[in-house]
C-alpha cells in the first residue's frame, strides 16, 4: 500500500511540465479574457473560475493519483509562479504587457459607457462596486478605475469651488436664519411685557 502511495507512473519531466504549461495557458487566457474574470463581479463568473480549477486539474496531474506526483505538480506550480513574479519584478514594460492596464470607467462623475462595454461590465455592476466604496452616486466619484488585478480603485470627486461656495452660503443663510429667529423672539418677549408708566 505505501509502495502505491509513493508510485509515479509518469516520468518526472512531464510532472514538472504539466502545471507549467497549464499555468502559462491560464496566465494567457485571463489576460484575453479580461479583469472582469478576476474581479468576480458576480455569480456566473465564480462558477466560471471555480470550474477552471477544477478542469484543468487532470491536465496537471495526468493519470497520477500518487503523493509523490502530488508533490512534484505542486512543486512546479510554486516554482514557476515564483519565477514569473520575480521576472515581472524585474520588467515594467513586461508587467504591462502581460498584466495590461488599468481602464478608467468612471471620470470626474462621468460613466465611460465604451470602457464599460470593452470590460463587458454593466452600469448596475458598476454602480454596485462604488456603493461597496461607501458612495451613492455616480457624480460623487472623481475616478473610478478597473486595476489589471480585478480590483477597483474608487477616488471620491472634491467639490466644485461653487458647490463649496453654495454650502457656505447656504451655512450662513441658516445661521442668519437662526438670529432672525431669536430676535423675533426677543421683540415678542418684549411686547408681551405690561407697560409701566
Amino acid at each position: 500500500m505505501i509502495d502505491h502511495m509513493f508510485h509515479l507512473p509518469l516520468p518526472i519531466v512531464e510532472k514538472l511540465l504539466r502545471p507549467v504549461i497549464v499555468y502559462l495557458v491560464l496566465v494567457l487566457l485571463l489576460r484575453l479574457f479580461g479583469k472582469r474574470e478576476l474581479a468576480q463581479l458576480n455569480p456566473f463568473d465564480l462558477v466560471v473560475l471555480l470550474s477552471l480549477s477544477n478542469t484543468v486539474q487532470n491536465a496537471i496531474i495526468g493519470d497520477d493519483n500518487s503523493i509523490t506526483g502530488g508533490v512534484i505538480g505542486a512543486f512546479s506550480l510554486l516554482a514557476i509562479n515564483w519565477f514569473v513574479v520575480r521576472l515581472l519584478f524585474r520588467s515594467p514594460r513586461l508587467t504591462r504587457a502581460l498584466e495590461g492596464r488599468s481602464v478608467i470607467l468612471i471620470r470626474d462623475g462621468h460613466v465611460d459607457e465604451k470602457a464599460l462595454k470593452r470590460e463587458a461590465l454593466t452600469r448596475e455592476e458598476l454602480v454596485e462596486v462604488i456603493h461597496r466604496q461607501g458612495f451613492e452616486h455616480v457624480h460623487e466619484v472623481h475616478r473610478c478605475d478597473l486595476e489589471p488585478n480585478g480590483s477597483f480603485y474608487v477616488e471620491a470627486r472634491d467639490p466644485s469651488i461653487a458647490d463649496k461656495r453654495h454650502d457656505e452660503l447656504l451655512a450662513n443663510h441658516k445661521e442668519l436664519l437662526t438670529r432672525f429667529e431669536a430676535l423675533n423672539q426677543e421683540i415678542a418677549a418684549l411686547r408681551s411685557r405690561p407697560a409701566t408708566a
